[in-house]
C-alpha cells in the first residue's frame, strides 16, 4: 500500500472514531466510560497521519512501500464506511432470541440488599430487578409494584418478554436480561418496541428450569422512545 493511501486510511479511521465518540453512536458498541479513550485514539490516528503527510511534503516525495502488495489493508475501510453510511444499530431482540440461555445473575457483592426506593412504583434497572428476584430472600419484591423499561421480544409465538442487554465492556460481551410478560396487551407489540411497564412479580417463577426468567404481571404498559443508551452495565 502506498504511503499516501496509508495516511488516508489513518485519517478515515481516526475520523470514524471521533464521529461515533462525539455523536453518541459509540454507545451502540461500548460502555460510556470508554468515550475519552475513543476520542484520544481518534486524535492520535489523525495526528499521526498529519505528521506523516507533512513529513512527506517536506521530503518532496511519498515513499512507495509494497506498491504491488496485497489489497487486504483496504478491507479496513469496510467498517469505516459502515460507520459513516449505515451505522449498525444497538443489539436488540434478534440477539436475545439467538442466545436463549440466560442463567442466574451473579450474586451481589453486598450481604444484604438495600431497601427498595420509596414510592408507589419505583423504577428499577432490569439487571437489579432480576438480581433481587434470584438472590433477595427477604421477599420484598413480592409485595411491591415496580417500573421497568426495556424492549419487546417474542421468543416464541406464545411468549412475550421484556428484555435489556447488559454489557461489561463492549457489545461483544453482551448478555440478555429478560422477564416474561403475562399480558395479552403485550402480545401485539412489535419486536424491539421500547416500553415502560408497571407490574408485580409472580413469586417463585424464576427457576433453574426456565433459566431464571421471572414472570411479571403488568398493570400498565406504555410505549416510550428508544433511550440514547440502550445497554445496562
Amino acid at each position: 500500500m502506498r504511503r499516501e493511501s496509508q495516511n488516508i486510511l489513518l485519517v478515515l479511521l481516526g475520523g470514524a472514531l471521533l464521529k461515533i465518540s462525539l455523536t453518541g453512536d459509540y454507545l451502540r458498541y461500548v460502555k460510556p466510560s470508554l468515550q475519552p479513550w475513543l476520542i484520544v485514539a481518534g486524535l492520535v490516528m489523525i495526528g499521526l497521519a498529519g505528521f506523516a503527510i507533512v513529513r512527506d511534503i517536506r521530503a518532496g516525495q511519498a515513499t512507495d512501500q509494497h506498491e504491488h502488495g496485497s489489497r487486504s489493508p483496504w478491507m479496513l475501510l469496510l467498517p469505516v464506511f459502515a460507520i459513516f453510511l449505515i451505522a449498525p444499530p444497538a443489539l436488540g431482540s434478534d440477539s436475545v432470541t439467538r442466545d436463549r440461555a440466560a442463567g442466574a445473575p451473579a450474586a451481589p457483592s453486598q450481604a444484604r440488599f438495600p431497601p427498595l426506593p420509596p414510592g408507589e412504583a419505583p423504577m428499577l434497572r432490569m439487571s437489579e430487578f432480576l438480581t433481587r428476584v434470584v438472590w433477595d430472600d427477604t421477599g420484598e419484591l413480592n409485595h411491591r409494584t415496580v417500573r421497568l423499561q426495556g424492549f419487546v421480544v417474542h421468543p416464541t409465538p406464545e411468549t412475550t418478554q421484556l428484555a435489556r442487554m447488559r454489557i461489561s465492556c463492549c457489545a461483544a460481551d453482551a448478555t440478555a436480561v429478560k422477564i416474561d410478560l403475562a399480558s395479552p396487551r403485550a402480545e401485539g407489540l412489535p419486536a424491539d418496541t421500547w416500553i415502560e411497564i408497571t407490574g408485580r412479580l409472580r413469586p417463585g417463577t424464576a427457576t433453574e428450569a426456565n433459566d431464571y426468567v421471572p414472570t411479571v404481571d403488568p398493570i400498565t404498559i406504555q410505549q416510550i422512545p428508544t433511550p440514547p443508551d440502550t445497554y445496562e452495565y
